[in-house]
């Protein structure tokens, strides 16, 4: 018997071996065996899952965006309830109204929570510490009388009477001359964040852009009104009431008819509109709406097709972030197109239209950095690019300056040497180890090259506001920066800050000194 086994053992089993993992191996890419566990499984059907859910409102957010606790505790969270699912410590129920089941974003967590990193890596910041070009100016014999903290979200320039302009939380215009002496302008029905200046019948006016209610909501309290600034206390004349969150205004005879018209950016909160008021023969306003999503912050006029028709270009955040053009179509509407696309966590803040390489073709110059919504920790692609225009409105990145917080950018030839160079705020500066990110300059020493400077002014103020212009008139732009220095419940995004900058100065100048041959250090720097 045992003679007879033999030849089993040795010369069967092999054949039934092989003949098993044939099977095998058939039966796993027919799917019929899947050999991953169900947590695998379920990571899996996430990633599939996470593209098309989140595509339906904005850009997909890759799990690398934000760490795995940010995630999982700040921003699925909110995700849920947009999807009108039932969150009660992470342990979700669907409603009638959801829009997702419940194992779909049980295996959207997964996939975030299995793929998200534990940090972020934040790049060294690798500036120098420094007054390059510039020395300060700050307003002179100014008293805290009313006990209100400096809180500017207007700063405009007026090349018609050289005078910058300011709005505040107490709904308070004001016009401040070379000396920066401050003077009362106007009441305004709510805070005034953008002026437009123009003459008209000798008359020095603004177009001013009042917000309503600064924090986020979705009630219509915002307005846009015309200003006479040649004489103190002037009533605003209402142009549009009843607006989602306005934050700017820009004007143009979009329709050719010879009647100014108005485009305002409606940021709004979970709801908004980029509007359009055309001014009839009666001089009253239509509204209508040229795109209906929230986040609506810049707008930037111009014939973009050289059709002889003012067209538009405006810079959504909030969501659905992005530059779109707006193309008119010559009857009193538009036609819209994407030119860039961004996550909804890069907390868009700023663009500006501006031949950087002098080719003849507008590349754009943008910022990312608002950072008080569901994932306020510092970003590693927060700040400043640069998009070369390679034709037909398609953009490709060439540049790019990591700046924690990033909320505005110009480009100007500061130092008049034949190239742009970059004067940028942040909000949301790294406060604990570099908080003179607050103001950083960037050189231009090459093409696409660029020296940062960051200039010593964090003590002086928290800049949510800037403004490039020519100040002095000595013919090299100089850069007023705008405090808002309240430091209140979701305006500050690390543990342990002190409110250590000046928080009732209402602006500071930036003096450009590169004119002058000899430069030093300004004696009130300090």
């Amino acid at each position: 018997m045992s003679n007879f086994h033999l030849p089993v053992k040795k010369y069967l089993f092999p054949g039934v071996l092989a003949f098993a993992i044939v099977i095998i191996a058939i039966s796993m890419l027919s799917g019929v065996v899947d050999l991953r566990t169900e947590k695998e499984k379920q990571v899996d059907r996430g990633a599939a899952l996470a593209p098309v859910y989140c595509s339906n409102c904005h850009q997909y957010p890759k799990p690398s965006l934000l760490d795995k606790k940010t995630w999982e505790d700040r921003v699925l969270p909110a995700m849920a309830t947009r999807l009108k699912l039932e969150n009660f410590h992470a342990k979700y129920g669907v409603t009638v109204q959801s829009a997702i089941s419940v194992t779909d974003f049980e295996a959207i967590v997964a996939f975030y929570k299995n793929s998200a990193p534990q940090r972020l890596p934040i790049p060294a910041d690798t500036a120098s510490i420094d007054w390059s070009i510039f020395s300060l100016q700050k307003p002179a014999g100014l008293s805290n009388k009313s006990g209100n903290e400096a809180n500017t979200l207007m700063l405009n320039y007026n090349p018609a009477d050289g005078r910058l302009y300011t709005g505040d939380m107490q709904n308070e215009v004001y016009s401040w001359d070379a000396d920066l002496k401050p003077a009362l302008v106007a009441k305004m029905p709510s805070p005034a964040v953008h002026a437009n200046f123009y003459q008209s019948g000798g008359k020095n006016m603004a177009v001013v852009t009042c917000i309503g209610i600064l924090n986020p909501n979705d009630l219509l309290k915002g307005s846009i009104t015309a200003l006479t600034l040649d004489k103190a206390g002037q009533k605003p004349m209402p142009i549009a009431e009843n607006l989602s969150r306005p934050v700017q205004t820009v004007t143009a005879d979009f329709n050719k008819d010879g009647l100014l018209d108005y485009a305002t950016c409606g940021f709004g909160n979970n709801q908004g509109n980029l509007y359009l008021f055309t001014q009839q023969a009666d001089h009253n306003y239509k509204k209508s709406v040229i795109r209906a999503m929230p986040g609506s912050e810049g707008l930037v006029t111009g014939d973009f097709n050289n059709d002889g028709f003012t067209d538009l270009m405006c810079l959504f955040a909030q969501a659905d972030e992005g530059i779109w053009m707006f193309l008119n179509n010559k009857k009193g509407g538009f036609i819209e197109k994407n030119i860039l696309h961004f996550p909804p966590v890069y907390g868009s803040s700023s663009f500006q239209l501006v031949d950087f390489n002098h080719d003849g073709k507008l590349d754009i110059l943008y910022t990312c950095g608002d950072n008080s919504d569901l994932s306020p920790i510092l970003k590693p692609y927060h700040g400043i690019y640069i998009f070369t225009n390679v034709g037909d409105w398609k953009f490709k990145q060439s540049y790019f300056y990591h700046l924690n917080g990033a909320s505005k950018a110009v480009a100007a030839d500061f130092d008049h040497d034949g190239d742009l160079d970059i004067a940028a705020i942040s909000y949301f500066p790294d406060f604990l180890d570099h908080p003179q990110q607050g103001f950083t300059y960037l050189e231009q020493t090459g093409p696409a090259k660029f020296k940062a400077h960051e200039v010593p002014v964090n003590k002086y103020g928290r800049w949510i506001a800037m403004e490039v212009a020519d100040i002095n008139n000595d013919g090299y732009p100089d850069i007023a920066l705008g405090n808002f220095s309240v430091a209140g419940r979701g305006l500050i995004n690390q543990k342990g800050v002190k409110q250590d900058w000046d928080k009732f100065m209402p602006l500071i100048v930036l003096k450009n000194e590169a004119g002058k041959s000899a430069r030093q250090a300004p004696a009130n720097s300090k």
